[in-house]
């Protein structure tokens, strides 16, 4: 068995957990260089929202590039998987509402 096939085989309500950490490491270790890519236009986004949008927007990425694994599947399943649905919707939110956009004036301008 490879490696990465033992890890994916721990589970939880038929998500991988390894799939979890990784992404939510992924964030939180990359966090710091997207908001300062987002500081350049002007969008303020901590590393706290950053972790709660790391499910969202993977579920977006793999809507857009066709990719579909068992969470995107249930997700788009209309007839069922309502707490899945919900969790998201208030990641989503709780990921969006701490957004600041930075006006013009407030920025210092370097020297």
């Amino acid at each position: 068995m490879i490696p990465i096939e033992f890890f994916r085989q721990f589970r939880f309500s038929g998500y991988a957990i390894f799939d979890f950490a990784v992404v939510y490491l992924g964030v939180y270790l990359l966090s710091p260089m997207l908001s300062k890519t987002f500081l350049k236009i002007r969008i303020c986004i901590s590393r706290k929202s950053w972790l709660f949008l790391a499910l969202p927007i993977g579920i977006i990425v793999h809507l857009l590039v066709g990719k579909k694994t068992p969470m995107t599947n249930d997700f788009i399943d209309i007839q069922s998987h309502y707490i899945l649905k919900i969790l998201l919707l208030c990641l989503l939110i709780l990921g969006i509402k701490d957004i600041k956009i930075i006006k013009k004036n407030s920025l210092k301008k370097e020297n």
